[in-house]
């Protein structure tokens, strides 16, 4: 059976990590291979990849910046096109639990996308999961190091209902984003509480 597509999770290596905002990529990706009762993750392409059904899971282990790196190698290797590729990360300007999905476009300052942009090119598609961004009190948008630090701290306890409702409904209607079906995909997802 041929690979149609090439699935992968932005996210930074180590256990440091694991739950961070800037790893949801990485556990979107998790959910997706334990639903599709995927095989054991293999070390290859400096990442961690596995195979479910039709498709490949795979996990940069680059650190972010570098993400780009990992997919072209497992692309090249597998003989795909960039619009065979999906790729789950995080969004601050999204709210929390929102998802929109798209063809190409900006990197909206994401550095992993960026590293995705310059080594496959743009015409993948990216599934946009909303972490938020931190506020002052005051209800401003913070910036600067608050944002880096706000990213790749683990999400607080508030967040655990939408983020493990989001990431099973990620999962469970997963079959609609591979039958090229992205509307309906994420309706799907805009009620999260459903699940």
């Amino acid at each position: 059976m041929s690979n149609t597509h090439l699935i992968i999770g932005l996210g930074n290596p180590g256990d440091e990590y694991i739950r961070t905002r800037h790893n949801i990529g990485f556990m979107a990706v998790d959910e997706i291979a334990a639903r599709y009762h995927a095989g054991a993750w293999k070390k290859k392409f400096r990442g961690l990849i596995t195979q479910a059904e039709s498709f490949l899971l795979l996990k940069p282990q680059t650190f972010m910046n570098l993400s780009g790196e990992a997919a072209l190698e497992a692309m090249q290797f597998y003989q795909m096109k960039p619009e065979q590729i999906i790729v789950f990360h995080d969004d601050l300007d999204l709210d929390p639990g929102q998802v929109r999905i798209k063809q190409g476009g900006g990197t909206g300052g994401h550095n992993g996308l960026k590293s995705m942009d310059a080594q496959v090119g743009q015409n993948y598609w990216r599934v946009r999961l909303g972490i938020g961004r931190p506020m002052t009190e005051q209800g401003d948008i913070v910036k600067g190091d608050v944002v880096s630090n706000y990213v790749l701290n683990p999400f607080a306890k508030a967040d655990k209902v939408w983020l493990e409702s989001l990431l099973a409904a990620l999962a469970k209607n997963f079959d609609l984003m591979l039958a090229a079906n992205q509307v309906e995909y994420a309706k799907m997802l805009k009620n999260i509480d459903k699940y």
